[in-house]
């Protein structure tokens, strides 16, 4: 059985986002850029998949600009096997990012596709769901725990109620929660052994994709400033305040 996880690169979780200052986006000018950590989650999983002998190969594609080569190279550090990049300057939107991977899905036949739930950047949480509609299989989204057996896959999901778990055959699109696993710290050896691990870089013209946006973002903005909090002498003085002044109550 094979997995093809998708990984995106994004700004560093530990990186505080600039608004740019003609309000046209993010500034990623010069800092620190890693994988999106949903889709490290991916990895991992399908990597501990692979280590427990349901799959027999994981490879990891992503989409972008050429320096998405680290995102990869970081992926197979963790234990992908080899990658796959679909190189373009264009700005992906989800739905272009969900038309690149089925046709690369068509490609390479895998038994199940695993990413991320979002992105860290755009927090769409759109592409998985996207690309099941677009193959046509079923999915299981937000999953904290994946059970493959017998050509089925149970995945408990997190829902707004508690827990849920669904059973569907393969092929299936899986998308990855926060407590699904803990990623594995990257050793130097396996950043080593990722870089004579095979990558290949596509067009999306070669896929036969147009990756036009869809969207266009008018404007970006920081969120406003929260006001300083402040004390009061006693609770009527408190009930008054969040009546008339906060409007709460």
């Amino acid at each position: 059985m094979k997995a093809l996880v998708a990984v995106k690169r994004v700004l560093d979780a530990n990186v505080k986002a600039q608004v740019k200052a003609d309000g046209t986006g993010v500034n990623i000018a010069n800092v620190k850029m890693s994988m999106n950590p949903f889709d490290e989650i991916a990895v991992e999983e399908a990597v501990r998949l692979k280590e427990k002998g349901v799959l027999s190969e994981v490879v990891a594609v992503s989409c972008g600009v050429a320096q998405c080569q680290e995102t990869l190279r970081t992926a197979m550090a963790i234990g992908a096997d080899r990658g796959v990049l679909v190189e373009t300057a264009e700005d992906l939107q989800p739905l272009a990012v969900a038309k690149l991977l089925k046709a690369l899905v068509d490609q390479e036949k895998p038994d199940v596709v695993i990413l991320g739930k979002q992105a860290i950047d755009d927090d769409c949480n759109q592409t998985g769901q996207m690309l099941a509609a677009l193959l046509n299989v079923p999915q299981a989204t937000f999953a904290s725990k994946v059970e493959i057996a017998d050509g089925f896959a149970t995945v408990t999901r997190e829902v707004d109620g508690g827990l849920e778990t669904v059973k569907s055959a393969l092929p299936l699109v899986i998308t990855t929660d926060l407590r699904l696993n803990e990623p594995r710290y990257v050793t130097l050896p396996n950043i080593m052994k990722a870089k004579k691990k095979p990558l290949v870089t596509v067009k999306p013209e070669d896929l036969g994709v147009d990756v036009s946006p869809r969207l266009k973002t008018l404007k970006v903005a920081e969120p406003a400033k929260r006001g300083a909090g402040i004390k009061v002498p006693d609770v009527a003085t408190l009930i008054e305040k969040l009546k008339n002044e906060a409007k709460v109550i």
